[in-house]
């Protein structure tokens, strides 16, 4: 089947899209990030993909675009690279390459994958914080002993000094894998087949204790699920958008991070309404929810994949309140901004209105596992249900191959249960235990 060319229009584009990369065909692609829109044209040289930014637009029009990448094109298909022949020119650099001269060239190359600079950033600080022995050292010198210089080098910490691997394996993990990821890729430009000392499997899994037998994991404190439903008539006196992003956090069981991106564009509030979709075997009306419904973009969530969200009641509420402070009629503007009105609140706004409420000691995210356990505890609903409306991956591959329905029509049935209880609107026998498990005997 031939390769659809041009499928963006002007008018799809000024229509409003949600953020992402949107492709136009032959390797173009708009990015739309917030309000702001721009150009990027994706191609391969020497074995490497690359990302051009041909502008932004309306600066740069959709046939300007279409031009720069034909142009583009041609340059990558007689063997050049349009990336190299934008830069100015500069002198040769030196045949010996340092460590921080590959973490450079690493970063300047994979940016454009980072979600936001601050990712970035906390890329490069990692290394540049705990690998200050190897920036220096020619990339040839970095082998397996300084390696592990860098990862059993010793740490002040609040609890005293230690070894970084086993005082901060969490940090230690991410530095090994930044370093690994630094020397595979200046390898490969420079088109040397040597082993990554830094690689784990095969290599230093022989010298250093595995991360999960260093300490035991820190789960996020969350309220017990039985004092849920009194918080939330706590919350419910609260006044500010941080009290309604909060609202909105938990009855969706979602993560920050989703919530505080959120969009208008991405959720439709219209009331929900059955609609029937066609017949079953049996001649029975196969019937599907429309409306109320929350559509997180792939790149906002943790496993790269669109999540819909189905909206009760208690949900609409919230957005319907939001909708009230509404300042800007554009799809890519905040539900829940900041104090300046056009970008998104800070992720700190929550918690300081849970201390402010004396919770403290809880986090955000706890109430996600709140919401777990109300499943398990209160409910019938099946466990595989409550995991999609958590947005988690199925570990067992087979499995998750063969369950591709993200069980909208149950999650939504689960979730108006949710909000029954968060906000006593739903009667007792709604919430009915599960049968005893049988004991081994």
């Amino acid at each position: 089947m031939a390769k659809q060319v041009g499928r963006l229009t002007d008018a799809s584009i000024r229509g409003g899209m949600k953020p992402g990369m949107h492709p136009d065909g032959d390797g173009l692609y708009l990015q739309v990030r917030g309000a702001s829109k721009s150009w990027i044209y994706r191609y391969a040289s020497s074995g490497r993909t690359r990302y051009l930014g041909l502008g932004g637009y309306p600066d740069t029009t959709l046939a300007a675009a279409r031009r720069a990448r034909d142009s583009a094109r041609e340059k990558v298909r007689t063997g050049g690279d349009p990336i190299a022949d934008k830069r100015p020119a500069v002198p040769e650099r030196p045949t010996v390459v340092t460590f921080r001269q590959a973490v450079d060239d690493f970063i300047s190359a994979h940016q454009v994958m980072w979600r936001n600079p601050k990712h970035r950033q906390q890329w490069r600080n990692t290394l540049d914080a705990y690998a200050k022995p190897l920036m220096d050292l020619p990339v040839e010198a970095v082998d397996t002993l300084a390696v592990r210089a860098v990862l059993k080098a010793q740490v002040e910490t609040r609890r005293g000094k230690g070894e970084l691997w086993s005082t901060l394996p969490e940090t230690a993990s991410r530095l090994r894998g930044r370093i690994e990821a630094v020397l595979d890729a200046y390898n490969a430009g420079h088109e040397r087949a040597v082993l990554n000392p830094a690689r784990w499997k095969g290599h230093l899994e022989h010298v250093l204790a595995a991360k999960k037998n260093l300490a035991a994991v820190k789960h996020h404190a969350a309220m017990p699920w039985p004092e849920v439903s009194a918080f939330m008539a706590k919350l419910a006196d609260q006044s500010g958008m941080g009290a309604l992003a909060l609202r909105f956090t938990i009855l969706t069981a979602a993560r920050t991070n989703e919530v505080l991106g959120t969009t208008w564009g991405e959720v439709d509030i219209t009331p929900p309404r059955k609609v029937t979709i066609g017949r079953d075997d049996k001649g029975d009306a196969i019937t599907v929810t429309q409306g109320a419904l929350w559509t997180v973009p792939a790149i906002r969530m943790k496993a790269k994949r669109e999540h819909r969200v189905p909206l009760s009641d208690a949900p609409l509420d919230v957005l319907r309140e939001a909708l009230l402070l509404r300042v800007s009629d554009d799809p890519a503007a905040p539900v829940f901004p900041g104090q300046d009105r056009t970008g998104p609140m800070s992720n700190m706004t929550m918690t300081a209105l849970l201390r402010r409420m004396g919770h403290g000691a809880l986090t955000v995210h706890g109430f996600r596992s709140a919401f777990r356990d109300w499943v398990a505890e209160a409910t019938r609903h099946p466990g595989e249900v409550a995991e999609a409306a958590l947005a988690h991956t199925n570990g067992d591959k087979t499995e998750a191959a063969y369950q591709r329905s993200d069980r909208l029509e149950p999650r939504r049935r689960l979730m108006d249960d949710w909000a029954g209880f968060c906000c006593h609107l739903a009667p007792a026998e709604n919430l009915v235990s599960r049968p005893a498990r049988s004991q081994a005997s």
